[in-house]
């Protein structure tokens, strides 16, 4: 990724710009990030849409609060997940449901009230095969969860986002993720640079995706490494100390002339290379 417009558009390399957007709570300083159950508010945290609900209602990990359900929705959500669910839902008109997540939120006639997920420990998560992903403060929840998407199709190993300068786990994040934020491992760090050392330590080639980057992302270069992509921050790019801390900066060929590509996009196009 690389430069951005003000719409979101992120280019061959780390920088963007964008609008902001799983949550931000304090956890003990160290070098990489660690197993913490995180603190949620009274009521959980609200998912909607068929595509996370499904996949929540599916997923042992999640502990499940309430569902509430339109007519049509719960057909619809019963057509891709049938009964018995692990949670009994509640019959409600579509106008008290907007009223509740909010007007303009397309929720599909499906909402589930949750606790937020508790991330495995990075050497938990990197038991699991395929490539990191670490975000460098890239806040819009939308871009987190497109990301997280991708993440999950292209067989990436977990996402590493920073504590605070993230967004939190939520149903924007969840709606854009289509059930991947249930799937595939999102941990957070406080330290981003910190979070790279652990993972050199651990094997892993750290590459920084920016314009600056004086080779193109090639799997052929790649070889037998296992892979870490970074992305930058939107607006910004990545960060001095992010881009010190890499083991190199490597940028998107674009042939076709155009200066930026949206962050999710990037990293779609960016997983696809490491792995083909």
């Amino acid at each position: 990724m690389d430069k951005r417009d003000s719409h979101g558009k992120a280019g061959n390399g780390g920088r963007h710009k964008l609008p902001r957007g799983p949550h931000p709570h304090r956890r003990p300083q160290g070098d990489a990030p660690r197993d913490r159950r995180p603190a949620s508010s009274a009521g959980g945290l609200w998912l909607y849409g068929l595509h996370s609900v499904e996949a929540a209602l599916a997923n042992p990990a999640r502990r499940l609060r309430r569902l509430v359900v339109t007519e049509e929705g719960e057909a619809a959500l019963a057509g891709r997940l049938p009964h018995p669910w692990p949670i009994q839902p509640e019959r409600i008109e579509r106008d008290r449901l907007d009223q509740m997540l909010g007007r303009g939120i397309v929720h599909q006639g499906v909402a589930l009230q949750a606790d937020p997920l508790v991330p495995p420990s990075l050497n938990d998560a990197l038991k699991r095969p395929g490539p990191v992903l670490v975000l460098d403060q890239i806040t819009d929840p939308r871009n987190v969860g497109a990301i997280l998407r991708s993440a999950q199709a292209f067989g990436a190993a977990m996402v590493i986002a920073q504590e605070r300068n993230a967004p939190e786990e939520g149903g924007a994040l969840a709606k854009a993720a289509s059930g991947a934020l249930e799937r595939i491992p999102l941990l957070r760090t406080v330290n981003i640079a910190r979070a790279l050392i652990a993972l050199k330590a651990a094997g892993l080639w750290v590459m920084g995706l920016d314009a600056a980057g004086l080779s193109h992302l090639s799997r052929d270069a790649i070889g037998n490494r296992r892979a870490a992509l970074v992305l930058g921050a939107e607006g910004e790019g990545l960060r001095r100390l992010t881009r010190e801390t890499c083991d190199e900066l490597v940028s998107l060929p674009m042939p076709g002339g155009m200066e930026s590509l949206n962050v999710s996009a990037a990293a779609a196009v960016a997983l696809y290379e490491i792995i083909r």
